[in-house]
């Protein structure tokens, strides 16, 4: 018997404030019709921050506001920095002036990144986060350090993390200060945060 076609159609799916995000359109495979499983799909559903990692469009964010310098200089607050936003430790055995490879701003990236993950999860806790914000929270992690995150120094950020105020969280990824003084960089990165954290929108806010 002639079976009747099946009609294939996009599915639209809202998550949070993402309302662009759309599945696959379906596929009729020998007469059975399926679609992506959204259950397990950082993008559409929040996730115990421990199974995420920071995604490819965060790391280049990141690289874009960092940028990649292979000689050792200070940043605006007078710390030691090489790479992709590395902050120099002693046991690096860099100094100021010193110059590095490229697959060593590499590395110390991935390895930063990797402090940075387990810094967010060890701070939400079982708070669930979808991908963006996970993505907002390292790059926070990133950029002003794990003991920034602490209670004792971001009382508010950890209260709306106990409370799964995902607004408040967003209010809270607001660091504009280096060495005491607002720079002008660091504002930006601020609110690329936010936008990521609550549109999944990655794209540069500086004018232009």
């Amino acid at each position: 018997m002639k079976r009747a076609p099946i009609a294939l159609a996009a599915v639209s799916v809202a998550a949070g404030t993402l309302g662009a995000h759309q599945s696959q359109t379906t596929r009729d495979v020998a007469g059975w019709s399926y679609e992506t499983n959204l259950k397990t799909n950082p993008n559409y559903t929040r996730m115990h921050a421990s199974l995420l990692s920071v995604s490819e469009r965060m790391r280049r964010a990141l690289a874009q506001e960092e940028g990649m310098r292979l000689t050792v200089y200070r940043d605006v607050a007078g710390y030691p920095t090489v790479g992709i936003g590395h902050l120099v430790r002693p046991q690096d055995g860099l100094r100021v002036g010193d110059r590095i490879t490229r697959a060593q701003a590499m590395a110390f990236l991935k390895a930063d990144l990797k402090h940075a993950e387990k810094a967010v999860a060890n701070v939400v806790g079982d708070l669930k986060l979808y991908q963006h914000e996970f993505d907002a929270l390292v790059d926070l992690a990133y950029n002003v350090g794990e003991g920034t995150l602490s209670p004792a120094k971001s009382p508010a950020l950890n209260r709306a993390i106990r409370t799964a105020d995902y607004e408040a969280i967003a209010a809270e990824l607001d660091y504009r200060y280096a060495g005491g003084e607002i720079a002008g960089g660091l504002v930006h990165r601020s609110k690329r945060r936010a936008q990521i954290f609550l549109e999944a929108n990655y794209a540069d806010v500086r004018p232009g």
